[in-house]
């Protein structure tokens, strides 16, 4: 199998690929927050929280973009899937990762940002969504 390259990544929320306006996408493993911890849990480590972390440019004029979706969702649980390889089809070689996560605003800016005198920068958003379960491993050709 193939070292992960940093140019290859692919991601879909729902059923639109997000490539083009995604500079940043990882997924985060975390221990969870909680006020009971079964015997289960600790036996096993802790709870754990699973993280789709994005950075994205913002675009809030164009229809069917990040920016727009999360402006227009927030709250409401949604079908991710992440493409590491960039493969068309899943391998047990190169998988790809499925899961829900439930959409919320960012914690800071949501509109604007910093001054730049280059004219290709643009304003961009951090998110952290948090999945609902950990997130699945797909090894068979599911086209992506």
């Amino acid at each position: 199998m193939a070292a992960l390259g940093t140019r290859l990544l692919k991601i879909k929320i729902g059923t639109v690929e997000h490539t083009a306006e995604v500079s940043k996408c990882e997924v985060l493993a975390r221990g969870a927050d909680s006020d009971f911890t079964s015997f289960a849990d600790a036996a096993g480590g802790g709870a754990r929280e699973y993280v789709l972390a994005l950075t994205f440019r913002q675009d809030l004029a164009a229809t069917g973009t990040l920016w727009r979706y999360l402006w227009a969702n927030a709250g409401t649980s949604m079908a991710v899937k992440v493409n590491p390889y960039g493969n068309a089809s899943a391998s047990t070689t190169e998988p790809h990762y499925t899961g829900n996560v439930v959409i919320t605003e960012p914690d800071g800016t949501l509109i604007g940002g910093e001054a730049n005198s280059s004219t290709s920068a643009r304003f961009v958003n951090s998110v952290e969504w948090v999945f609902t379960a950990k997130p699945t491993e797909v090894t068979t050709a599911t086209p992506f």
